[in-house]
């Protein structure tokens, strides 16, 4: 059943990966304008705080796809280290909390869906796209702390890693001989792109000057 739903929307093969078709691209169009629109207009709140908060998460999507281009690591089955692109969908959870940082997450995941699409199976789809980029919305959960922006990133940054680790995980463990350990490739894999950006990120994000910077553009973002 699943082929056949895949066959209407893509073409391609488990083996070689998908590309979408006209049918493809317009529904994942749809599906972002559905979860902006379920954010931004459901909630409770005064016209002028939606619409910010609809500005900013907006051009941090637009920064994370301008910088997720800049590729220092590209892996061959998926996967980049690109310039701090992970830090733009993570600041807006430290912004405006977790439920707008999943949301924005899962809605830039569907765009590098459209834009840059590796598809292998369907629940690798699921998973290494709108779960696995809405998890960097966790960073939100330390949006009011200390420190928080740098441990929400780290957060985020770590639930991207895991479920990239299982999609990997269901895809080598069908594909690997029984030989080799699906798990450690799968952890390694995926280390060998997030963790070099992670680090980069982090080192950035220690500076006080820079994160002082940032505080003042969450103050303006909440005004």
């Amino acid at each position: 059943m699943y082929l056949g739903i895949m066959n209407f929307f893509a073409t391609g093969s488990a083996d070689d990966g998908y590309t979408f078709k006209t049918t493809g691209y317009i529904l994942f169009i749809a599906l972002i304008l559905a979860l902006l629109a379920i954010v931004f207009l459901t909630k409770k709140q005064t016209k002028k705080i939606q619409t910010k908060q609809l500005v900013f998460a907006s051009v941090s999507m637009a920064l994370a796809l301008v910088t997720s281009f800049i590729k220092f690591v590209n892996m061959p089955m998926g996967g980049s280290a690109t310039l701090f692109s992970m830090f733009f969908i993570c600041f807006i959870g430290y912004l405006y909390g977790t439920k707008i940082g999943l949301l924005t997450g899962v809605a830039y995941g569907f765009l590098q869906l459209i834009i840059e699409p590796c598809v292998y199976y369907p629940v690798q789809l699921l998973l290494d796209y709108p779960v696995a980029f809405g998890c960097l919305g966790l960073a939100g959960v330390f949006s009011k702390s200390k420190h928080g922006l740098l441990k929400g990133y780290a957060l985020g940054v770590l639930g991207r890693y895991v479920t990239h680790a299982i999609s990997g995980y269901i895809f080598f463990k069908n594909t690997f001989p029984p030989e080799q350990n699906p798990i450690l490739y799968s952890l390694g894999y995926n280390a060998t792109y997030i963790v070099p950006e992670a680090i980069v990120t982090i080192i950035l994000l220690a500076v006080p000057a820079f994160t002082n910077g940032l505080k003042e553009v969450k103050r303006m973002a909440n005004e």
